[in-house]
């Protein structure tokens, strides 16, 4: 047997790999993070995916049914944990009830409670909604805050529904990171931001405020229509060649 070149052995060494690299061949879009080399070019990604998506949903809107500020505030509180479709049933006589902060504070809680019963949580979304109504009532003159401050100072009230309720009601922009907006971006190579609000920040340096609002419409509608969870439609995608979780499982 003759004795092995020591030269021709190959070297034992070790290359650094991004995130999404080492997921190569992984199938749920849950695990995935964006890369570093992904992260890098986000700004160029998210300019191209604006246009396209806009052009996929143009109609893209909040799903909730509401007429006001009070009434985009409630359904919004009772839609944590709750899908859109059954808040919009259970808001089609709430409104009807109640038409102003005032009322939610002359029922007894367990009454709210009943009224809400079917959105889950309700023992909280109703302690919650009476608070932010009386504060409202007494604070604010009745009238629902239209800065961030204010509304956040609300029960029940993150930034989250505030930007929902300064962007659809008051036409202030403002970027929602709800849970398709955080999964999408991720998948998009946008944020590896799993908090909501370092997100948003991520996020509004990407997209131009103007857009802030219109954006996670754009998200949303995306990620319930066809990039969804559990069974991403990735072969209908219009924007799979800007996706790294797209291009990764390509093929």
């Amino acid at each position: 047997m003759g004795l092995k070149n020591k030269s021709s052995s190959p070297k034992n060494t070790k290359k650094k790999t991004s995130v999404s690299k080492k997921i190569v061949g992984k199938t749920n879009p849950r695990d995935f993070r964006p890369g570093l080399d992904d992260l890098k070019t986000a700004p160029a990604r998210a300019k191209q995916i604006f246009p396209l998506l806009l052009k996929a949903y143009p109609d893209a809107k909040i799903e909730l049914d509401y007429k006001n500020p009070l009434e985009l505030l409630v359904a919004t509180v009772l839609s944590a944990q709750c899908t859109d479709e059954r808040v919009n049933l259970v808001t089609r006589d709430l409104f009807k009830k109640y038409r102003k902060a005032t009322d939610y504070t002359k029922v007894t809680q367990q009454e709210l409670e009943e009224d809400i019963k079917s959105t889950g949580f309700f023992r909280n979304k109703a302690r919650n909604i009476q608070s932010a109504c009386k504060d409202i009532t007494e604070k604010f003159k009745g009238k629902v805050p239209d800065n961030l401050e204010d509304l956040t100072s609300l029960a029940g009230v993150g930034r989250k529904t505030a930007n929902v309720i300064l962007g659809n009601a008051y036409g202030i922009p403002g970027i929602t990171t709800d849970t398709h907006v955080i999964r999408l971006s991720r998948l998009l190579g946008l944020s590896d931001n799993t908090d909501p609000v370092k997100l948003e920040f991520d996020l509004m340096k990407l997209i131009p405020q103007k857009d802030w609002t219109m954006f996670s419409h754009l998200l949303i509608f995306h990620g319930r229509r066809l990039c969804i969870a559990r069974k991403p439609g990735c072969e209908n995608c219009t924007i799979r060649k800007y996706c790294c979780f797209g291009l990764q499982t390509a093929g």
